[in-house]
This record gives structure tokens, sequence and C-alpha cells, in this order.
């Protein structure tokens, strides 16, 4: 159930026989040849599929995230670490006043993996609250799908490359991009990076048929929603 679609009377009524929302997180970064929101994309639909049969409140992604290592790609944007702290906190307090005790953020951007640490910090400031931080596509049953079908999986390679982050008009490229050194990419400044990564995709193929991306998105949903449902300290 999109937050949007509700109004305040609504959301009180609700938390007062269920206190579960999501929040999603994204990041307005490069993708190679896909949407520069494709975390947010990403992270926004997994969390509406994984809730509408639950009617649990989904809230809208955050789009900005962490992305510094990308910057010198034109349309990438990345909050400066203090901020983005100063972001989740305010939301979760914000949850947190409407009545809402149990919050699954479902993340769609490793990067913003320093929001964990941030969690941790507010729950030992709300112990009545329990706030679980999910990377969807790192689920166990989601990666070996992926696994499973192409291991040659990589930051905007096929494994990203779902109906609605592809660019109408865009065409993919048809070979395999041989794998960057990942390490060494770690330890350089965003130009350096874009200059060893060309187009922004690390390895692999670009693109995959539906039905295998229409086969990970089933079982993403599925373990999406098993989160919602499940394990709440």
């Amino acid at each position: 159930m999109y937050i949007n679609a509700m109004n305040w009377s609504q959301v009180e009524e609700h938390i007062k026989k269920d206190d579960r929302c999501i929040f999603p997180l994204g990041c307005i970064e490069q993708h190679a040849h896909l949407s520069l929101g494709t975390d947010m994309i990403l992270s926004e639909k997994i969390a509406m599929d994984a809730a509408e049969p639950l009617g649990i409140p989904v809230f809208p992604a955050m789009p900005y995230g962490l992305t510094a290592g990308f910057v010198d790609f034109p349309g990438t944007i990345s909050l400066r670490i203090r901020t983005y702290i100063a972001f989740i906190e305010d939301i979760l307090d914000g949850l947190y006043h409407s009545g809402f005790r149990r919050i699954l953020i479902v993340n769609g951007h490793g990067g913003n993996a320093p929001a964990g640490v941030v969690i941790s910090e507010w729950m030992n400031r709300n112990r009545d609250a329990s706030v679980k931080m999910y990377d969807w596509w790192r689920a166990p049953k989601t990666m070996a799908k992926v696994l499973e079908i192409d291991s040659r999986a990589s930051h905007a390679s096929w494994m990203e490359n779902f109906p609605w982050t592809r660019l109408e008009g865009v065409v993919q490229p048809q070979h395999v991009k041989d794998c960057v050194d990942l390490n060494g990419l770690a330890r350089v400044d965003a130009g350096r990076k874009r200059e060893r990564l060309g187009d922004g995709c690390c390895h692999g193929l670009y693109e995959r048929p539906d039905t295998d991306m229409l086969a990970i998105w089933e079982i993403a949903v599925e373990e999406t929603r098993a989160q919602l449902e499940n394990d709440w300290h």
C-alpha cells in the first residue's frame, strides 16, 4: 500500500492494528546503459510488490545515497555521510512518532551500508522499536538464483537490467564485458574509476531474457515478503 494513497487518519487507524511499514533506500548513480534511478526503482518496486497482499504501507524510496566513487559520471548524486546520517535519523524519528514500531528498510544500493550503524544506534535510543535493514539482492535464495543463471553478474550488468530499469530506445551492448580489477577500483578516485570502467558496467553480459529476470524477481519478492512476516524482535 503506497503511503501516497493514504491520508493521515487512515494511517492512524491502520497503525492501531499493524505497526509495520517499509522505507526503501535507493541512489541516483550511473548504471551504464540503464536508468540512473535503478537502485531507487528496484528497492521501491520490490517493497511495493512484497507489501501489497499484506496491506503494509510503503513510503517513497529515498532517492539519494552514498556513491562518491561514481560522481564523475554526470547525473550521479552523492550525499555527504553526515547529511545521510541525519536524513536516516530524521526519517526513523518521523516513522516512530507516527506510531510505527516495526520498520523494514529495503535497501537497493550497496554503498548505503553505513545506514546499518545509524539504525543500531537509533534502536538503542528507541528500544521498543525493531528495524531491519535488508539488501534485497543479497538475500540467499535471490542470490542463488542469480548465480544459477549467470555468475558473471555485477554492477550495471544484466542482473540489474529489468523491464523497469531499462530505458526506451537504448540498445544494450551484446558482448560480455571483461572484469575490471575491483580491488584496484576501490583504491582510486572517481575520475580514475570512470576511466577504468568506461561505460560504468563492471563485468558480464548487459542483458538476459526477461524470463530469467522475472524468475529472479519472483524469488526476491517472496524473500522480501518473508522479512515483513517473520523475525521481528
